[in-house]
């Protein structure tokens, strides 16, 4: 292939010019790379389409786009993800009995007898603090440390609080007035650990794959399809969350553990889960694909940013626009970076619709857990109805992405990530829809209509919730599954293409963040999460939701028509870099 060896014959110069001028070809480590330029022709290569020429218009439009299979390594940060993911949904699940009822009160086995709403608010401060601190994570990876080594300092911090938490719900430190404190350190640590880890092994998962130009392959049937890289990053992003929802079903455990046994053995669990990811990520460290730091990279967008709104013109960052301009003032980056954080920014205010998605999201780990527990549970805890989320997610991921979606692109319809997120915006509407339609239900029947757990409902001095079977809750679980297939999953991939390749952790922190605004906006809604008020709270989310859903297809749509232009990006940005040096490294 010509293009290929022409490539190649660029990255034996670029090297050849690095050895003229004295700089060093090191690794991430500061250590020597045996045999720099094959390594660099080999991570090269998948960037030059090895498989066949480049796709031209016609063929874009008329061949078969497949995705390839996923990189060992990136089954490796999957395992990571579903560890700690099991650790996260395993406590974090829970979280609501244990602060919500006391400690052997008339509703069950609890621990910090708070109630409903001071269950509610601690959980979802729980929530905010998680999504604000994967900003923390992303700039000491892009800027210092690169992903892996952020993950694994981060998984140090996310053990020590797991250990404190474990510590402190033990029976000796409950009654003795420990529980509470212990509680508040551990979600702040745990808090930390998870936005460090969070922001980085999304874009981790996606950096083990290497292609950025679509490919033309023949099939041994004789058939010519297209490998399209931005399909199999779709695929990536399936499986991981497949992954974490697989990981989530740490849920069908801990409600069990914690009813039969004691919040603490459910930790302890929970513990161990996460120390076996620890370990796969450490024994792994040989396979990863990494990317390292880049500097400065962080400060220079938001001077970047600055530079932008001084002068109310996107390109007046760019060193040709300030030469044009007669302006001399230094700059430390080129025309190419400004077209980079306008990329990023391109991202961003996708993502400014998310944080109604969130508020429905988190939903179902508080006021439906609470929900549950007002029905008749026929021995099931209430906590224990959550896993019908991943459970669906399990059901219809595959579905979606080994039947419906290969079905739509043989016959060329498209389902661009603009589509897909506003679609679960609005599935989510449903969800709430039919939680209030439950809630009606509850109201609707005795003994306790609309309060339940009143002293009627009371038997051997435990409250069992109104004459309604905890079942009929099932199908908002699903909904709001589904929903994640389409807005959270999209959400993911969407954070991870758009952004360049410099500040991916970035802009997965900042997709990230969203969560944590839904979780401010649950926590202004905290006072009305009461009986019978809460009805009408899930109406007003169900109707915002809805809202959200169109008003963001009416104002992004068009940038399905700009989706592979924005991909293709990344083609021409992870050549060499300044020195000639690749920035696809392999851990050491």
């Amino acid at each position: 292939m010509a293009e290929h060896e022409s490539e190649v014959a660029q990255v034996h110069q670029s090297f050849d010019n690095v050895e003229k001028a004295g700089h060093p070809t090191t690794d991430i480590a500061g250590g020597s790379l045996p045999d720099d330029k094959q390594r660099v022709i080999d991570e090269k290569a998948p960037f030059v389409t090895p498989d066949g020429e480049e796709p031209n218009e016609e063929e874009k439009r008329t061949l078969k786009h497949v995705a390839e299979h996923l990189p060992a390594s990136a089954w490796l940060v999957a395992v990571v993800e579903l560890c700690e993911r099991f650790t996260y949904y395993g406590t974090q699940g829970i979280f609501q009995n244990y602060i919500q009822r006391p400690l052997d009160g008339s509703q069950g086995r609890g621990a910090l007898g708070m109630g409903h709403q001071g269950a509610t608010g601690l959980s979802t401060f729980f929530q905010f603090w998680c999504y604000v601190t994967p900003i923390l994570g992303a700039v000491i990876a892009d800027q210092y440390l690169g992903k892996y080594k952020t993950i694994a300092l981060f998984c140090g911090v996310y053990i020590v609080g797991l250990a404190v938490l474990l510590f402190t719900a033990l029976p000796p430190a409950l009654e003795h007035g420990s529980g509470l404190g212990g509680f508040i350190v551990a979600i702040i640590v745990i808090g930390l650990g998870t936005g460090g880890i969070k922001s980085n092994v999304a874009p981790l998962i996606a950096d083990q794959y290497t292609r950025k130009k679509m490919a033309v392959k023949t099939n041994p049937n004789g058939e010519r399809v297209i490998i399209d890289p931005a399909v199999t990053i779709q695929r990536i992003y399936m499986i991981f969350y497949g992954c974490i929802n697989v990981g989530s079903l740490s849920l069908l455990a801990t409600p069990y553990m914690e009813r039969d046994v004691g919040f603490w053995s459910a930790f302890l669990l929970c513990l161990c889960m996460f120390l076996v990811g620890a370990g796969v990520l450490v024994l792994g460290r040989k396979f990863y694909v990494v990317r390292p730091p880049q500097g400065q990279i962080i400060t220079d967008a938001f001077r970047c940013m600055g530079v932008m709104i001084k002068h109310f013109n996107m390109d007046a960052a760019k060193p040709s626009w300030q030469a044009e301009h007669g302006r001399s003032s230094p700059m430390r980056w080129d025309d190419h970076f400004v077209d980079e954080v306008k990329r990023a920014l391109v991202a961003c205010q996708v993502f400014a619709f998310y944080p109604i998605y969130w508020v429905v999201y988190n939903q179902f780990s508080n006021n439906f857990v609470t929900q549950a527990g007002q029905m008749q549970g026929h021995g099931i805890p209430n906590d224990l109805m959550q896993n019908f989320d991943p459970i669906s997610i399990i059901v219809f991921l595959p579905i979606l992405e080994l039947a419906v979606y290969p079905v739509m692109r043989k016959l060329h319809i498209p389902f661009k990530p603009i589509t897909r997120i506003a679609l679960g915006f609005c599935v989510a509407s449903l969800a709430m829809v039919y939680a209030a339609i439950v809630q009606h239900l509850i109201y609707a029947a005795g003994p306790c209509y609309e309060s339940p757990l009143c002293t009627a409902s009371m038997v051997d001095g435990v409250a069992q919730g109104n004459n309604i079977h905890i079942a009929i809750q099932t199908p908002a679980y699903m909904l709001i599954g589904i929903s994640e297939i389409f807005a959270s999953v999209s959400g993911l991939e969407y954070a991870y293409t758009k952004a360049p390749p410099s500040m991916k952790s970035f802009v997965q922190s900042m997709y990230l963040l969203t969560n944590a605004f839904g979780s401010a906006i649950g926590e202004a809604l905290t006072p009305v999460a009461y009986d019978p008020a809460i009805l009408w709270m899930f109406v007003g989310l169900a109707c915002a939701s809805f809202a959200a859903g169109i008003l963001f297809f009416l104002i992004f749509y068009k940038l399905n028509d700009k989706e592979e232009e924005m991909n293709a990006l990344d083609a021409d940005e992870y050549g060499p870099d300044q020195h000639g040096v690749a920035p696809v490294q392999q851990e050491k």
